[in-house]
């Protein structure tokens, strides 16, 4: 097979996407020592997982219901309507503890982390000096002097120790012995509030609350990668008491049609969620992908990448766009897409031009009943409205060899069941968050 290796412009990249489109490649994952099991790894395999991914460097389940069971939709429908359990271990715990954890952490995200009280958590950013988005956790103010970082695919805690060489500041920074499961759909409140009592369903988005599981210690949020109705329960000593949290779920989960899923990509990218490496990486900028929310306008103190994120949007409110493409939504034609991507498949203006652009999320929406997508496409074909083309695969296109058409729409696709930051701020007419 040759490889299809298309000319789109991405300029503005050190190292660009590779837009070769190889297709599936039949390959056998090798499972050795050099890549972490987690705690609930083989959890995982005894409930049926059949694939995993790298993710943080540990083995990372992405799929139980057999494609000819399904597949990944059948996942979607109990997650949608019912209630599930996610292996999300590999959302690493990356402490940040001492008298001054406040003004580290302050430093290193966009927003302000004077602003968060104890026991509640934000979702933040983290830049480069260049402004360039490094990680996406969800970070969790767990005492006056205790932050945790649950991070997204970078090695962000090697990144945070650089920071702190020479001990700038009072704190220690180190990895520990905390793994998350998530608990998300419609009827995970009813789940949660069998397991932990009736103050979790009092919960508000982003709250935390501690519990206990037989007798051993976790931390409770709202949050979640789906969009629905969700929590996560972030286990201590979870390496030595994975199979106690574990089971206590599938327990409780039995009245409540409990299934254990994937990560689900497919209601992520309806609620117009982004994946790190995915989405987005080290070489772009918030206002690239719809998270200029995450650029306060108001923050007075300094933090790594202010001056270049300043610069950015001082630039594109002059006319100038500091990037040449923008991440946008897209409905398109095709079959409908069942399973993740295995290229970023390209976007052309025209069905007979060269590519301009690429797919970075697709799937497939059963409540709009057309695929969807997160997309790069060259910033002067940004605009809601515009019409441009996709080339899916054979599997998925209406002609094979011919692409099908889209459109550029709003994200998110499918309104969450608690609305994010951005929603939020856009209801109330703001551009940013504190």
């Amino acid at each position: 097979m040759t490889a299809n290796f298309p000319s789109i412009n991405q300029s503005d990249r050190k190292v660009p996407i590779n837009l070769r489109q190889s297709g599936p490649t039949p390959v056998e994952m090798l499972i050795d020592t050099r890549v972490r099991k987690s705690p609930y790894w083989h959890l995982s395999m005894e409930a049926g997982c059949w694939r995993a991914s790298i993710y943080n460097r540990m083995y990372h389940p992405r799929g139980y219901v057999r494609p000819d069971d399904g597949g990944m939709m059948v996942e979607y429908d109990a997650l949608v309507n019912h209630v599930t359990l996610w292996n999300v271990a590999v959302e690493r715990q990356i402490q940040v503890k001492g008298s001054d954890a406040e003004a580290f952490v302050n430093f290193v995200i966009t927003r302000d982390a004077t602003k968060i009280p104890v026991m509640r958590a934000r979702y933040v950013i983290l830049c480069n000096e260049r402004g360039g988005i490094l990680n996406d956790p969800v970070l969790l103010r767990v005492a006056e002097d205790e932050f945790w970082f649950s991070i997204s695919d970078s090695d962000l805690e090697l990144w945070l120790q650089g920071v702190n060489v020479g001990r700038r500041f009072d704190v220690d920074i180190q990895e520990i012995d905390v793994s998350p499961v998530q608990i998300q759909g419609p009827k995970s409140v009813d789940l949660m509030v069998d397991l932990f009592g009736d103050q979790v369903a009092k919960l508000p988005p982003y709250g935390l609350m501690t519990g206990d599981v037989s007798g051993h210690e976790v931390i409770i949020s709202q949050t979640g990668f789906s969009g629905e109705k969700g929590y996560e329960i972030y286990l201590y000593d979870a390496s030595q008491h994975a199979e106690v949290l574990w089971n206590a779920v599938l327990e409780a989960g039995e009245k409540h049609q409990l299934s254990v899923v994937a990560p689900a990509h497919h209601r992520r990218i309806a609620a117009g969620i982004l994946s790190w490496g995915q989405d987005m990486d080290q070489e772009v900028i918030p206002f690239q992908v719809n998270l200029s929310y995450q650029v306060p306008r108001e923050k007075q103190a300094d933090y790594i990448g202010k001056s270049a994120l300043e610069a950015a949007r001082a630039q594109l409110e002059a006319g100038r766009y500091p990037f040449t493409h923008q991440l946008v939504g897209l409905i398109m034609g095709g079959a409908p897409i069942d399973d993740y991507a295995p290229d970023f498949w390209l976007i052309s203006s025209r069905a007979d031009s060269a590519p301009v652009g690429y797919v970075t999320s697709p799937w497939y929406s059963p409540e709009i009943g057309q695929n969807i997508a997160m997309a790069y496409v060259p910033v002067e074909q940004s605009a809601l409205g515009t019409e441009l083309w996709v080339h899916l695969p054979e599997q998925y296109a209406d002609v094979p060899g011919s692409p099908v058409a889209a459109q550029v729409v709003e994200m998110p696709f499918r309104e969450s069941v608690n609305p994010n930051q951005r929603e939020i701020l856009r209801g109330k007419g703001m551009d940013a968050a504190i």
